[in-house]
């Protein structure tokens, strides 16, 4: 009997209809953005120091600089400079503009800040509206962790909520949720509840992103599934730099955040203009609703149904369906092996993507120049992929952009600060790097497990990504707190270890997906076979 993807070798497998459903879809991985690095902008921290009461009068009249009114940070550490001030009563104190005993940098007690924080900015972001500095400053790197939490919760359980019900209506609302929880977070007025709101957002934004993907993998032929997928993510990118563009004009958090939320209001129209996946209602046994639109694509794309469509019977599926376990993973020695390097590479991807776009954002000297240009570095990264995993293959490719992460990264934190040009060029090639291996981990992650555990796989491992996520903003900005090139020392490490990793992984060019356990097993020593072996992300099969 035919699969679906044979019928879709009759009815267009990239036409009309799948381009105008992923044109749509991609603006679902465009808007994820904001969700998945909007901490650069949202939580910005400015140069600031402790409000004196009192000191404006006589900082106007002596001509104070502000070194006069808190510890120097050129003699006391940063943290010192910025965090505590002179324990003076700056309106009743004898001290004035003559008096040689303002001995400030030793002479004077000094206490922590009492009046609150001056910022040196004209916008805002939550580090300033909730004083997320010195004591509390370990709350900005919460509120990123919850992002990632609601992440891995999202993730472990959005791939059976669409398979149960279905990925329209998951799709349909995730998008709806995602939105009024990404405007009350605009409006709240206090920390615990933007915390919250974010939580919630990162819980269901992830799977809208992941079931958008869905949609289009299912509703294409298996010839442009990798495209298609390499293509999705560069959607990504481009909400990366619609982002840095957006916050530039909105340098306020709470305008910033609502205007990057509005637009999931207007996906709600998907609900009219995309269809449910025929892939998923032909495996519910809902023919009759496939046919349809199966009959809608074909229309669409100027093609004729095939007969072998009107066969569907109740006793479509062929073969005894093996059910899936978490022992799989680890049961064997290759798949034992693959699936521990896997998360291993995942966890490393999101730790240096996400702490390198964080460390560029609290060291950048113009946040949005720098945030742009390294993001549009991701669009090499996307061709370097498409041009060589077919010719050159997975592997190497993948170790080289490991190893040179890992380099510049390394190189990167011994540069002084005065070559930012030298600075912006490596942190270019890392960020290239670094998305390099993040989309070929998503790639091989398919390749490696046999049919029946391959999306149990790739959420197993994929979780790994998340976790990663929680602890990056710790270690961006608490290891920043002892030295501030402290993270790219960690990210050289993590990723070339990473890369050693990915030489001990079987070649997977031009070679058959594993069906079943031994032949997973058998990877490494498999022949070429001109099966098509590109996959991004497994589609279940259904036979017709």
């Amino acid at each position: 009997m035919a699969t679906f993807d044979e019928l879709l070798e009759h009815i267009g497998e990239f036409d009309a209809f799948q381009k105008q459903i992923f044109i749509l879809l991609c603006f679902i991985s465009v808007v994820f953005s904001p969700i998945y690095v909007g901490i650069v902008f949202l939580g910005f921290v400015p140069d600031y120091r402790c409000v004196s009461a009192g000191i404006p009068e006589p900082s106007n009249e002596c001509e104070w600089t502000l070194n006069y009114t808190g510890p120097n940070g050129s003699t006391d550490s940063l943290y010192m400079s910025q965090c505590y001030q002179y324990d003076v009563d700056w309106n009743s104190t004898s001290l004035n503009c003559t008096n040689s005993s303002l001995n400030i940098t030793s002479k004077l007690p000094i206490t922590n800040c009492k009046d609150g924080w001056d910022y040196n900015t004209t916008g805002s972001s939550l580090v300033t509206e909730f004083n997320l500095v010195c004591g509390d400053s370990w709350k900005l790197d919460f509120f990123q962790s919850c992002v990632n939490i609601g992440f891995f919760i999202g993730g472990l359980i959005s791939g059976y909520i669409a398979d149960r019900f279905g990925r329209k209506p998951f799709l349909i609302s995730s998008i709806l949720i995602t939105g009024i929880f990404g405007i009350l977070m605009a409006f709240a007025p206090n920390y615990p509840l933007v915390v919250t709101f974010r939580f919630i957002q990162g819980f269901v934004s992830k799977g809208c992103w992941l079931s958008g993907y869905i949609l289009v993998a299912e509703f294409v032929g298996l010839e442009h599934r990798r495209t298609v997928g390499i293509v999705y993510q560069a959607a990504f990118t481009v909400g990366l730099l619609l982002l840095s563009g957006v916050a530039y004009v909105l340098p306020h958090w709470r305008w910033l955040q609502m205007t990057v939320t509005i637009p999931y209001f207007f996906f709600l129209a998907y609900y009219w203009c995309v269809p449910e996946s025929p892939r998923w209602l032909i495996s519910q046994n809902r023919k009759a609703e496939a046919k349809a639109i199966i009959h809608t694509i074909a229309k669409k794309n100027g093609k004729m149904v095939p007969d072998f469509l009107e066969s569907l019977t109740a006793d479509e599926e062929a073969g005894e369906k093996q059910v899936p376990s978490f022992l799989d993973l680890v049961r064997t020695p290759q798949i034992r092996k693959h699936t521990l390097i896997l998360m291993y590479i995942w966890f490393t991807c999101a730790v240096v993507y996400q702490g390198s776009i964080m460390h560029m954002g609290s060291t950048a000297e113009n946040i949005y120049f720098d945030f742009f240009i390294s993001a549009l570095v991701e669009f090499p990264s996307a061709i370097l992929i498409i041009v060589t995993v077919d010719r050159v293959g997975r592997r190497y490719p993948w170790l080289v952009c490991c190893i040179i992460t890992g380099i510049t990264c390394l190189i990167t934190a011994f540069i002084p600060h005065g070559y930012s040009w030298l600075i912006i060029t490596l942190s270019c090639v890392s960020r290239m790097g670094i998305t390099v291996s993040y989309e070929m981990v998503c790639l091989v992650n398919a390749e490696l497990y046999p049919t029946f555990i391959r999306n149990l796989g790739i959420m197993v491992c994929s979780s790994m990504c998340d976790l990663g996520g929680v602890i990056t903003p710790f270690i961006v900005y608490r290891l920043a707190a002892i030295w501030q090139e402290l993270p790219l020392i960690v990210f050289a490490v993590l990723a070339t270890v990473s890369g050693i990793l990915v030489y001990f992984l079987p070649e997977t060019k031009g070679r058959a997906l594993p069906e079943t356990i031994e032949e997973a097993e058998n990877l490494h020593k498999q022949v070429k076979t001109t099966k098509l072996a590109t996959t991004y992300l497994e589609v279940s099969k259904v036979d017709l």
